[in-house]
């Protein structure tokens, strides 16, 4: 199926274009993901506007190389200004978090503030909006082999899940709406270096503990070049209303313990909870303080990996010619980098 590239000429989708000279705007470009789309679209040639919400965001965007534009998801002006002109958006910005104590602001921002960046695209005339979208909007059954195309269950494993599901549905409808190209990524577990929180907070326990308490489950881990990489492909090739899953690889609890092992030339002892006593043990020992002093496992952050996922990525090979970094690189290069923050002992 042929695609529109950014110059509005038609091509095939394996076809290559490039950003250079080309005006684009991002949300969250202080962020992960945003700051990697950020340095991949400063390195492809892209003149790049970027939001930010701070001084300190202003000054480090502005240090890469890219325009500053001061404001929010709220800022309906601000957007308009920055997004003016521009061949496309990308939509990174959004929260992400598990257990919040008060999920509105989430919602406001995964959903609300969905509908406010394709407005303003559409009052900016820009042509094509690409949504940081996620994986856990798929909702697949436990066990299933998941794509695009595989039916949302009736559940939601996190009030997360539930704001991104309804995030991209409001901006389908929204674009839809006003006439404006929409792409949807959907990464899954984004990993490498530049970032400790999150699901990385889980590789740091690993790495940290004597002993690591497991449960037998199954993650998929994309590298967060490779999540870049696949927002400008999205832009640059993606079919107009489709969603594309990025992910490198779904590997198992054993297999992830192994390459650790392989990586820093240590054994790890592990204990595998049967998933039964996941349920219950989990829960306790987070209460009772054993993982230290930051945030615990929570009840969705249990329930999410008890769960497990396993995406088929087929679809972004093939419509976007996506390349993926093999798992022990992504692995081994987030490890260096947490050892070098002092984040795990070397």
């Amino acid at each position: 199926m042929p695609t529109a590239d950014l110059d509005g000429s038609s091509t095939s989708p394996r076809s290559t274009r490039g950003f250079t000279g080309v005006p684009v705007f991002v949300t969250g470009g202080s962020g992960f993901v945003g700051g990697a789309v950020v340095d991949h679209l400063l390195e492809s040639g892209a003149n790049v506007r970027a939001l930010a919400r701070s001084v300190e965001s202003s000054q480090a965007l502005a240090a890469k190389g890219a325009v500053p534009i001061r404001g929010d998801l709220q800022d309906r002006p601000a957007l308009v200004e920055g997004m003016s002109g521009c061949a496309a958006v990308f939509h990174v910005a959004g929260v992400n978090t598990m257990c919040p104590l008060d999920p509105g602001p989430m919602y406001r921002t995964n959903v609300d503030g969905v509908r406010t960046v394709v407005g303003a695209a559409s009052r900016a005339r820009a042509r094509r909006v690409v949504l940081t979208s996620s994986a856990a909007t798929i909702g697949e059954p436990e066990g299933t082999v998941a794509s695009e195309s595989t039916p949302h269950g009736a559940g939601f494993l996190s009030h997360y899940a539930r704001s991104k599901y309804l995030g991209e549905r409001a901006f389908f409808e929204e674009a839809a709406r006003v006439g404006i190209e929409a792409v949807a990524v959907n990464p899954t577990s984004v990993q490498g270096p530049g970032r400790a929180g999150g699901s990385t907070f889980l590789l740091r326990l690993a790495l940290n503990a004597k002993r690591v308490v497991a449960i037998d489950t199954t993650l998929s881990i994309v590298d967060v070049d490779d999540c870049a990489a696949g927002h400008l492909l999205a832009a640059e090739r993606g079919v107009d209303g489709a969603r594309y899953l990025i992910s490198g690889a779904s590997i198992t609890v054993d297999e992830a313990m192994a390459t650790l092992a392989e990586i820093t030339g240590r054994s790890f002892a592990f204990v595998m909870l049967p998933r039964r006593a996941a349920v219950a043990a989990y829960p306790l020992v987070a209460a009772a303080g054993l993982f230290g002093g930051e945030r615990p496992i929570c009840v969705e952050m249990l329930r999410t990996l008890l769960h497990g996922h396993r995406f088929d990525a087929s679809r972004s090979i093939e419509d976007l010619d996506m390349v993926y970094t093999p798992i022990g690189e992504t692995l081994s290069r987030t490890v260096e980098w947490l050892a070098s923050e002092g984040f795990v002992e070397r």
